[in-house]
């Protein structure tokens, strides 16, 4: 009897050329343009492009294993850049648009870059002096004019496509991926070839995805949640990838890609169901949704409106995701799945089961993810997802991976009986108050943020009595101070206060009017509040906030 068993591939670079044989002329990318059209790409289009562009950068005489940037919007040619880069033998470096041209320079410097693709970019005013003059520019379509850049079609033109099919080794570097700086500098976390499969091929099997499948491209490229979930998921798997526009067309774009499958983070949901609610109150909303006939006809007309009508699969992460939400979504007929990962495991580390939901748990851990808890608490991880370091950082990467191979996550943790997850908070946010207490913050802002009118929620207390919380305000409560707001306001500081032990509880809710989303600084490229940065700018108020004797405290404009 002949053996059927055909052994998983290796890397993603061996899965498209099983795709690009197998169904050349299936839809790949999809890329929405500015006029509303869309170009459609094939696997054998993708190919022959690719191949140009790889056969352009062997031409370019580059070491064996060198860094190749890529700096651009999502879209089809940041996949394409991608996988050229691989298979001319090269590393790929994602860089998060957002950042300043300092931390962009910083970034570039550390990540040794030979060469940078660049694309279309919505700062590109503000990061331009942080390129180095000396650093060789490829344009993607679209990208910015510049006189030092070499276009896209320019090498499509001059090279003949690659015509053998170069396969790495599983166990060498791939791509380095910066962290975004949530908790301090970020780091460039090494992943290897295998790592990326290890992860993509477990969670295509998890959640049956398949060549027949479609996802939607709108979170960061540049992130490990965007990046393995979509891009190496989609290449691996043999579906279909649409690309966003940005948030102007977001809705227009989902709605024609209408996914089977998306990963998203908690704001795009809120900001989903904000939109659904500017139609229908929420409260006339929630009445309809109960009446037994026409409730599953509004559900489904909603599903339409946003997309999801085709949707199998809603995956969340990126942070907690609030009860409410979840239970909005479950109203309409979606199920939400969170999940829990890190860069330095490929985001492969738990997943909810939306059959099996657990109120305050993530989920239970990934096949081959193996998970304990250290003395302190603290979160461990060991599974063939774990990356192979720090980039420049030893020292570091001895302090994320022990010797057995437990990746150290820094985030502090419980599991129950049966191996589902909850995380307390990290490690490294933990602050003590003036009386001697442990304080971890994260736990309370997720109740904190259970409130439909708070956006953002920090909690601050180091060398406090108790601590208290900064909370900025949903876009449509901008500028409310009305007696009932203030009211709500008290009320979940009762409410969340009831819920905490007599160390936690906070003293006071301050609403600040300071725009966090458009201070430098305050939010990283993957929208996370930068707590560090915060507490720098309102450390000389804390003090005085916490004795004002009031339970919610407004900003004043000179504060």
């Amino acid at each position: 009897m002949t053996d059927r068993h055909v052994p998983a591939p290796e890397s993603v670079l061996e899965s498209f050329y099983l795709h690009e044989q197998q169904q050349p002329e299936q839809v790949l990318l999809v890329q929405p343009l500015e006029d509303d059209q869309v170009v459609e790409y094939s696997w054998r289009q993708v190919g022959d492009q690719v191949r140009r562009m790889a056969a352009w950068l062997r031409g370019m005489q580059l070491p064996a294993g060198s860094h190749v940037g890529i700096l651009s919007v999502n879209c089809a040619h940041w996949i394409m850049a991608d996988l050229a880069v691989w298979m001319a033998g090269h590393v790929s470096v994602p860089l998060f648009q957002g950042q300043t041209a300092e931390s962009l320079g910083d970034v570039i410097e550390h990540a040794d870059l030979r060469l940078l693709f660049l694309g279309p970019t919505r700062n590109w005013a503000s990061v331009r002096d942080g390129i180095p003059s000396q650093l060789s520019l490829i344009g993607l379509p679209g990208a910015p004019e510049e006189p030092s850049l070499l276009g896209w079609d320019t090498v499509m033109a001059s090279c003949e496509p690659l015509k053998e099919s170069p396969r790495p080794d599983p166990e060498s570097l791939a791509s380095i991926l910066y962290t975004s700086g949530t908790t301090g500098t970020p780091k460039g976390v090494m992943l290897s070839f295998s790592a990326m499969a290890f992860s993509a091929l477990n969670a295509i099997r998890l959640l049956g995805v398949d060549q027949h499948d479609r996802a939607f491209c709108h979170m960061p490229l540049a992130h490990v949640a965007e990046r393995q979930s979509t891009e190496i998921c989609m290449l691996m798997a043999g579906g279909s990838l649409y690309f966003c526009r940005g948030r102007t067309f977001f809705r227009r774009d989902i709605r024609r890609a209408k996914p089977t499958v998306l990963m998203t983070v908690p704001h795009v949901l809120e900001r989903m169901r904000q939109g659904v609610e500017e139609q229908v109150p929420q409260h006339l909303l929630g009445l309809l949704l109960r009446m037994p006939w026409y409730g599953a006809l509004l559900a489904r007309r909603i599903r339409r409106e946003l997309g999801f009508d085709s949707l199998r699969y809603l995956v969340c992460g990126g942070g907690v995701v609030p009860e409410r939400l979840l239970d909005w979504y479950r109203r309409i007929g979606i199920l939400t799945s969170e999940v829990y990962g890190m860069t330095e495991n490929c985001g492969y580390s738990h997943l909810g089961r939306p059959r099996k939901p657990r109120k305050g748990r993530i989920g239970l851990p990934n096949p081959g993810v193996e998970c304990r808890l250290d003395s302190e608490g603290q979160l461990l991880v060991r599974s063939k997802a774990n990356m192979l370091g720090y980039y420049k950082d030893d020292s570091t990467t001895a302090e994320a991976l022990d010797a057995e191979g437990f990746l150290h996550t820094g985030d502090l943790a419980d599991i129950d009986n049966e191996g589902f997850l909850r995380l307390a908070g990290r490690l490294s946010e933990r602050f003590k108050t003036s009386k001697g207490h442990f304080v971890l913050p994260a736990d309370i802002e997720v109740r904190l943020r259970e409130h439909p009118q708070v956006a953002q929620a920090c909690v601050l207390g180091e060398g406090l009595p108790q601590p208290l919380a900064l909370l900025q305000l949903a876009r449509e409560s901008e500028g409310d101070r009305s007696a009932k707001l203030e009211s709500s306001l008290r009320e979940l500081l009762a409410t969340v206060n009831a819920q905490l032990g007599r160390h936690q509880r906070l003293a006071c809710l301050i609403v600040i009017v300071d725009d966090w989303q458009a201070l430098p600084g305050f939010i990283t490229p993957t929208r996370k509040l930068r707590r560090h940065r915060v507490e720098a700018t309102y450390r000389d108020m804390l003090p005085l906030w916490a004795v004002s004797g009031r339970e919610v405290v407004w900003q004043q404009p000179s504060e």
